[in-house]
Order: C-alpha cells, then structure tokens, then sequence
C-alpha cells in the first residue's frame, strides 16, 4: 500500500471538508461551526483510512470505532450548547479585528489553519490504521484504558458544566464541584488522555512511533495554546471568583486542592 496516496486523499477530504464549512459560515456569519466539526473530521480520517485499507487487506476497526465514539460525543455536545448563540467570542472578535475582509482572511485564518493541524494531528491514525490488522498487546490495553479514562472524564465534566450553567442562580459563578474541584479542565484533561490513547492504541503494531508528534502537539495545544490558556484569559476578566478558584485548583492535572484562604491568608473556616 502506497502511505502517501492515503495521505494526499485524506488531505484532500479535510481540504473538501472545509472549504464547504467557510462557504457555509459566510452566509451564516458564524465560523464557530467548524468548532463543532473537528470531530466529525477525524471520523471521517480514520474511517477513510480504514476503507483505503481493507481494500488491500483486512484490517482491524477497533481505532476507527474509538475516533467515532468520541467525535460523535464531542459533535453533540457543541452543537447543542451553541445551538442559537451566534459566534463564538473568540471568533467574533477576529472578525471585528479584520472588518469586511474577515469572509476572505477566515479561509487561512480559521478554516485554512484547522484542517492542517488536523491532517499533522491525524497523522496516528493515517498510518497506525492500516497497519494494524487485529493485534492486542499492552499498547492496545493500555490506549484503551487512557481513551476509556479520558472519554468519561470529557463526558462528566461537560455534563455537570452544562448542568450547573442552566440554573439561573449560578450565573457569573465558577464551578468548583465534581471534577471541577480537582482540575479546572477536566474536559481538556479527558481530551489530553483520549490522544495518548489513540497514539498507544495506533502504534500497537510496533511501527510509525515517531507519530507521537500528534498525541505532543495537541498536549502543547490544549495546555498552552487553544485551550486552557486562552480560555482562562476570558474567564479571569468576566468571573470575580476565577483568581480565587485558580489559586487553590489545579490548572489541569487533577490533584487535592488547596484550603480556602481569608483575606489575612490564614485557611477559611469550614465550620
């Protein structure tokens, strides 16, 4: 099998992919759908992958089955909780920055940019896929323990964000029960845990481990760049409580957190 077909095809599935989304986001004006297909396209990576594959040789589904699971859940879940709130914050703000060219520069800037890190985040299951024909060893069990692991922590944390968002009395307020209390993203954190999943499960068959490139770059992303550190910018000016949360929460691996303490710094009676 020729790798480097597969990849172009792929390159050339995720390029189809968003160019049909910026089209859409222009008479929209909303380029927070393509939040709500990052997702979905890794599904269709992996699945395309497979088939590319199996046309050769049998190979196993269990790695595509694993992406479907999770790009389903996390697809769900953002288009319900953006569904009829217009554009992102992040989003409208670029677009308020770049003025009328805004419909052109979102081709590169947004759409243009995802699908690259997509194709390079990818890149375990491009090859780690057709490679694997059925193998089980402890790279399989242990990448299906940290995806298992890290699937349910996205899936609770979400699930008691949303819950505690839809009481009225809990506006402007920060969550710091549930996973909330040991992490301040749990969902990162279970997002983090599902790509070093992927990557064990997707170099069971001994080879391409140097795609470990994907599960370290999107560590990088989610700690550093997209995630945690550009969300907390916006929650440290809208939230009064978030210096305090942050102070005794760990940023992102979950840990005990710290006793409350008094404006004289002494830890907060809990009586």
């Amino acid at each position: 099998m020729d790798v480097s077909h597969l990849l172009l095809l792929n390159g050339l599935l995720i390029l189809g992919m968003m160019v049909v989304l910026w089209i859409v986001s222009i008479p929209l004006r909303d380029v927070s759908i393509v939040d709500i297909f990052w997702g979905p396209g890794f599904i269709m990576v992996a699945w395309a992958s497979y088939l590319f594959s199996i046309q050769q040789r049998k190979t196993c589904y269990l790695l595509p089955l694993m992406v479907t699971l999770w790009g389903l859940r996390l697809a769900v879940y953002l288009a319900s909780r953006n569904w009829g709130k217009g554009e992102d914050a992040r989003y409208a703000a670029l677009r308020r920055h770049a003025g009328p060219s805004f419909a052109a520069t979102s081709l590169l800037t947004v759409f243009g940019l995802q699908g690259v890190v997509m194709w390079v985040i990818s890149l375990p299951l491009q090859l780690g896929i057709p490679a694997n024909l059925g193998v089980l060893n402890t790279f399989t069990y242990l990448g299906l323990g940290l995806w298992g692991l890290g699937l349910a922590c996205e899936t609770l944390g979400d699930w008691q964000l949303a819950r505690f968002r839809a009481r009225p009395e809990n506006r402007g307020k920060v969550l710091d029960r549930g996973l909330w209390r040991y992490t301040r993203h749990p969902n990162y954190f279970g997002d983090f845990l599902v790509w070093w999943g992927f990557w064990f499960v997707a170099v069971s068959p001994g080879m391409h481990y140097w795609t470990i490139i994907s599960p370290l770059g999107m560590s990088v992303l989610l700690m550093f760049i997209s995630g945690v550190t550009l969300l907390e910018r916006g929650l440290r000016e809208t939230k009064p409580d978030y210096a305090e949360y942050a102070a005794r929460t760990q940023p992102f691996f979950p840990w005990f957190p710290k006793a409350r303490t008094t404006s004289t710094g002494f830890p907060a009676s809990t009586s």
